[in-house]
């Protein structure tokens, strides 16, 4: 895989310059910009700045399923750490709780 045509695709999937990636990830304009006039990967720990501006997991960013790169907000993020801890009966009447919605 190569990692910057997958950081482009999911930017251009969101509209997002590199100028806009810069300010949800926190990195520079200029690191972003030197990985691609340089054809190098950012390191570990930028790439999990970009894969959180994404709203996905490394494990997302990685994968080879597009399926499984849906952004998911803090809220939604908190929600599923909730319904994590719930047992099966909480989780099945939750889900029909939702559907009444």
């Amino acid at each position: 895989m190569n990692v910057l045509n997958k950081i482009t695709y999911l930017r251009t999937q969101k509209g997002w310059s590199e100028y806009q990636l810069s300010e949800y990830s926190g990195l520079t304009q200029s690191t972003i910009s030197s990985w691609y006039r340089k054809n190098m990967s950012p390191s570990i720990a930028s790439l999990e700045k970009i894969c959180n501006a994404f709203g996905i997991t490394l494990s997302q960013f990685f994968s080879n399923e597009s399926d499984s790169c849906i952004p998911v907000n803090k809220i939604q993020q908190e929600l599923l750490d909730t319904v994590s801890k719930l047992n099966k009966e909480q989780t099945l009447k939750l889900i029909e709780f939702i559907k009444c919605l």
